[in-house]
């Protein structure tokens, strides 16, 4: 039986980031939540039990924590589509959708945020 539908996520992935076009968000870090689904081709899973020969959810933290180092970002948007780009870059996803929260903004809201999706 081949699987219609592959995909690894990383979900709820919080740390701090230089972000914001307002004066306050420039003198320091906020909490950004980020979340990433990525979409494999149908398959049978991987061709053997090694890290391998899967696409390792490692990469998809490191990838992160790379675009936010030692940068200050502007907007949310940037960092999604930044992030979207590099992880559509791997030929095996056919598909991602990437979001980010800035869950301290309001205080009567769960968090703003911003969502992209692509697909090959």
């Amino acid at each position: 039986m081949t699987a219609s539908r592959r995909t690894i996520f990383l979900k709820d992935f919080v740390l701090p980031v230089r972000m914001g076009i307002h004066a306050h968000e420039r003198n320091g870090p906020q909490r950004v939540a980020i979340n990433v689904t990525l979409e494999l081709g149908p398959g049978d899973g991987p061709a053997s039990d090694r890290i391998a020969d899967v696409l390792n959810y490692d990469v998809v933290r490191e990838t992160i924590l790379e675009l936010v180092a030692d940068r200050h970002i502007n907007l949310q948007e940037t960092l999604c589509h930044e992030i979207l780009e590099r992880l559509m870059a791997d030929a095996r996803v056919k598909a991602a959708t990437v979001s980010t929260m800035k869950p301290d903004v309001y205080p009567d809201c769960g968090g703003v945020g911003y969502e992209v999706t692509a697909r090959r």
